[in-house]
């Protein structure tokens, strides 16, 4: 099918063939009939997208820092590599689509052939959350119901204002979403005054019901104002303008009443002051998109709705009521349809977008399947992808998951080590297809049981979201594929019985391997080698200055993530575990529980050969100390690593330091491991009692941290 991405590094809008996206659970697939651009978000990511090194960074102060910082610490080399890695992802655009269900996964109230708007894709097949979709009324066309989500902007941001019958509002700026929300305030009784520069937008307007300020004209929006609402001050101001300056709340303020209440919905600046709102003690908010459950996992993931009682107006119920008021008559979108192109002439319609040609509304067409409404394939084949036979046949690997890992690190180190790229599957295609062209991937699917069942690849790479980790290596095992799972192994100890069953019932005695690499760094290979020359017990301190994670992100979600310690920590287990080279003991966990996430943890391990270690595993620290520290005391020498960048020895006789240029955490090294092993017919490079074993470890832990 063909979808619609911009690249971020050049801005350069590309229609492109991906798979079919697979329909999950509390998800609808969609059939696209047409969907409409949006003129604020999508034209501020061609601008940024356009723009240049030095405007990019201007535009994302935040992200600047996060570099200097990553750079002090990790090197510039790994720096430069995720920042160029991240910018060479196609962005896939689009957030108003209109379309015919094709499939429902648990999304009750959708069924086969329902007319949905939602905030799908430019794509001719998407899926999306349950609860970011609405049914379509009969009366309501295509290109009407396109305008769905753009109008319930507008229609949040009304909510926000609470309008009472009769009051006086103003728009700044009539763009799409201020013409909206003029006909939605008028909808509400109100009385509204719009301003704008554009005649165009003006006379639409008036055709509206309200009355306008010409600001080409040289009127003064704050006496019009002042004019209009009979010399009292308006009641409340909607900023639906996008712009750097701050003077439209400026504006507003002095517009406003004694006690006004201003909300922006567009992008401005927000230099406020303190005296436009001291002394008519003036509210100000901004508007969040289409309403409640916006950015919310909960809600818009896993589809778990608000009550009603408690929430009345949600993102899915604000889309319908926008229907509602098309069924009605009473939103007209009709005359804000500028043009209309099809899905191959998308970069035209940016194109139009992004210039100074005056424009509303425009809508990309989707041509109708020839046999009625199916999906396409969910698999293509790069046919113009060419086998180099010279490789070893041996090392045929499929990836099931193309994110950011993936695509940065962990499919450059099969490449690197030889490895054949036979296909590579993800959930909507889009990444999957950006890694299969990037890489030379014979072909790229959405289609898990197709990777699983290829007998053209022995070995299958798994990278996805922690929580399906056990179920595709225990498939990928009976199948008779080697496997390759980043970390973790599994979530649960129940999980990990049952991939244990999977791996001793296997019938080919496949390998299995984890994504433990930093036991493969080259310094650490040097720690070991040099700890192996003494008999003395050691004790290690691992010190690991994680930072914060948002305690919504998937990886704090236990069902999802697994938590921290499972997530991450594990990596630590068995870098201490490796080097110590005897089996854990026993084990007990400290955690600080100053909130919800209780993810400063002390985590003590007790080895067989009188080792001992301590993994300070901390999220309240500063990012310029180095991120992990690893400290050895043995035989009256220390060794001290940091970043995996500068080793030092301290009374270690013939050793004093060993420092790289750039970071290496072992991720080629490990990769290369494994695909050794799988040539040779040789053993695991990490052997499978030992997998378990940190796993049951860090499984434990883990729950032992819980309150």
């Amino acid at each position: 099918m063909k979808q619609v991405f911009q690249s971020l590094r050049t801005g350069q809008t590309t229609v492109m063939e991906v798979p079919c996206p697979a329909v999950t659970r509390g998800h609808v697939l969609i059939r696209s009939r047409c969907s409409l651009l949006s003129s604020g978000t999508e034209r501020m990511l061609l601008d940024f997208g356009r723009a240049g090194w030095i405007d990019k960074a201007r535009q994302q102060p935040d992200k600047v820092r996060q570099t200097l910082e990553k750079i002090k610490t990790d090197g510039i080399g790994p720096t430069l590599d995720a920042v160029f890695n991240k910018l060479d992802q196609p962005l896939a655009l689009g957030n108003c689509n209109v379309g015919v269900v094709l499939e429902e996964r648990d999304a009750p109230g959708f069924s086969t052939g329902d007319r949905v708007a939602s905030n799908g894709k430019h794509a001719e097949v998407v899926s999306v959350p349950k609860n970011l979709c609405a049914r379509i009324p009969d009366s309501v066309s295509d290109e009407e119901a396109a305008f769905t989500v753009i109008a319930a902007i507008a229609l949040q941001g009304i909510r926000l204002v609470a309008p009472t019958l009769g009051e006086s509002v103003v728009v700044t700026g009539l763009g799409l979403i201020g013409l909206l929300t003029v006909q939605l305030l008028r909808a509400n009784g109100c009385r509204v005054l719009g301003s704008d520069l554009d005649p165009v937008r003006l006379e639409l307007g008036r055709q509206f019901g309200a009355d306008v300020i010409d600001l080409s004209a040289g009127e003064s929006p704050i006496e019009a104002a002042h004019a209009w609402s009979r010399g009292r001050g308006v009641d409340a101001v909607l900023i639906t303008a996008s712009t750097t300056s701050s003077e439209p709340v400026h504006q507003a303020a002095q517009m406003c009443r004694k006690r006004g209440r201003i909300v922006l919905v567009g992008v401005t600046g927000l230099e406020l002051s303190r005296a436009d709102f001291y002394e008519k003690e003036l509210s100000f908010q901004v508007s969040c998109s289409y309403g409640p459950g916006r950015y919310d996992a909960h809600y818009e993931t896993k589809g778990q709705d608000y009550p009603i009682a408690f929430v009345r107006w949600t993102e899915q119920r604000n889309f319908e009521a926008v229907l509602d008021m098309m069924a009605d008559k009473r939103l007209n979108v009709r005359p804000l349809i500028s043009r209309r192109f099809s899905l191959d002439q998308a970069p035209a319609a940016y194109e139009l977008l992004g210039s100074n040609s005056p424009s509303l509304g425009i809508l990309l067409d989707y041509q109708e399947p020839h046999e009625g409404i199916v999906a396409p394939a969910s698999t293509v084949r790069l046919t113009a992808e060419r086998i180099d036979t010279a490789r070893d046949l041996s090392t045929a690997v499929s990836f099931i998951g193309a994110g950011d890992y993936s695509n940065g690190v962990l499919i450059p180190a099969f490449k690197a080590a030889g490895g054949r790229l036979r296909a590579v599957a993800s959930l909507n295609g889009a990444t999957g297809a950006h890694a299969a062209r990037k890489f030379g991937f014979s072909e790229v699917t959405t289609d898990v049981e197709r990777v699983l069942g290829d007998d053209g690849a022995n070995i299958v790479a798994i990278a996805t979201r922690h929580d399906s980790h056990a179920r595709l290596v225990c498939q990928a095992l009976a199948a008779g594929k080697h496997v390759f799972v980043e970390k973790p192994l599994a979530l649960t100890l129940a999980e990990l019985i049952e991939v244990e069953l999977a791996y001793r019932s296997a019938t080919k005695a496949p390998l299995l391997m984890v994504g433990f690499n930093r036991r493969f760094s080259p310094q650490i290979r040097r720690v070991k080698a040099l700890l192996e020359k003494r008999q003395e017990p050691k004790a290690f301190v691992m010190t690991v200055n994680a930072g914060r994670i948002a305690p919504d992100h998937w990886t704090q979600d236990s069902e999802v993530g697994g938590g921290r310690i499972i997530g991450e920590a594990c990596h630590f287990t068995d870098l201490l575990r490796f080097l110590a080279g005897a089996p854990i003991t026993s084990h007990d966990t400290a955690v600080m529980r100053s909130g919800p996430i209780a993810d400063c943890t002390m985590m003590q391990l007790a080895f067989a050969d009188g080792s001992i270690g301590t993994i300070h595993y901390l999220t309240n620290g500063h990012r310029s100390y180095p991120k992990e520290r690893l400290e050895v005391f043995c035989g009256g020498g220390i060794l001290r690593l940091d970043n995996f960048r500068k080793l030092v020895g301290y009374g270690w006789s013939g050793f004093g330091r060993m420092n790289l240029w750039r970071q290496d955490k072992g991720q080629r090294a490990c990769v290369k491991a494994f695909l050794d092993a799988v040539r040779t017919g040789g053993p695991s490079p990490i052997a499978f009692e030992e997998l378990l074993e940190v796993s049951r470890t860090t499984i434990a832990m883990a729950h032992a941290s819980q309150p």
